[in-house]
């Protein structure tokens, strides 16, 4: 049987120090602020992220784009030559075009290199909750899972994979087109802090509408509670753009809440999911037993 490798991309948002120890490789996506461009690559030649989010509170504006298909082609190839199959989980294709220039790139190669498996698996996910499916799928890799045992796993696993968002600032919102102009200045006059969830497009959809940054934060908590699928044993990962204090507040109430989880893991939102969320945004990611699809009107 042929040796597989796991690979990713940066929108996964874990650090630098967990890819090296589960030993995946990642590719960085790109994104830009204040007209420079940076590679989201979490080394000390980036942007750091802290920095990233300040130039977005200082007014900086913020844009990303996908990945095209001569970068996938340049990172795949090496694990070819090498007689490597490659299972690459990516970046969810409700937010980006980036899964389907990956499909692209496969087909090309599987021509090039017609002795290799190469599966592109749409993880329908992003930021910490991407990377909470890519921690699963390195498990059952490590277990000695088969190449197409794995890919079915995942492929059913990313619908459990539940995202709950709550952002600080509807202005990045706005500017994203998830709320209006009208909505996003009566919000903000009236402490409105959305709480937002993925569905099973792997779109970002608000779902609830909280006054006050901890009761938003704790509304996550008490949603993880009513579909949480079996506590036990289970990771829980919370992201946080640049809000350190509120995310280790979040991990505090969720041990108290689920005491027989076997950890949780905290790590920063990215400059991709970032540059739309804003500053401050906190998140948590677990297995649930199915995602919303409603939005808030």
């Amino acid at each position: 049987m042929s040796e597989y490798v796991i690979t990713c991309s940066s929108t996964y948002d874990l650090n630098n120090e967990f890819a090296q120890k589960n030993n995946i490789t990642v590719l960085p996506y790109q994104y830009f602020i204040d007209g420079n461009e940076y590679y989201d690559d979490k080394t000390s030649d980036s942007l750091t992220i802290h920095d990233f989010y300040e130039k977005m509170r200082q007014g900086g504006v913020a844009t990303t784009s996908m990945v095209n298909t001569e970068r996938y082609t340049d990172f795949f190839t090496p694990f070819l030559e090498a007689g490597k199959d490659v299972i690459h989980i990516e970046f969810s294709s409700g937010l980006s075009g980036s899964y389907n220039n990956a499909l692209m790139t496969a087909e090309q190669l599987r021509e090039k290199y017609p002795d290799r498996k190469i599966a592109i698996l749409d993880s329908l996910a992003a930021s910490p909750g991407y990377g909470l499916l890519v921690y699963y799928a390195i498990q059952k890799r490590n277990e000695g899972m088969s190449f197409g045992a794995l890919c079915k796993y995942v492929d059913e696993l990313k619908y459990k994979i539940i995202h709950w968002f709550a952002v600080d600032n509807l202005e990045y919102l706005r500017r994203g087109g998830r709320v209006s102009r009208a909505s996003a200045f009566l919000g903000t006059m009236l402490n409105i802090k959305p709480v937002l969830a993925f569905n099973n497009e792997g779109k970002i959809i608000p779902v609830e509408k909280i006054r006050g940054r901890k009761k938003s934060l704790i509304d996550m908590i008490d949603k993880m509670e009513k579909d949480i699928d079996n506590p036990d044993g289970q990771m829980v990962f919370i992201g946080h753009a640049d809000a350190e204090e509120d995310a280790k507040m979040v991990e505090g109430v969720i041990k108290e809440r689920f005491p027989t989880i076997k950890g949780t893991y905290i790590d920063l939102i990215g400059p991709v999911i970032g540059a739309h969320a804003g500053p401050s945004t906190i998140a948590i990611f677990y297995i649930g037993k199915q995602r919303v699809d409603k939005e808030f009107k």
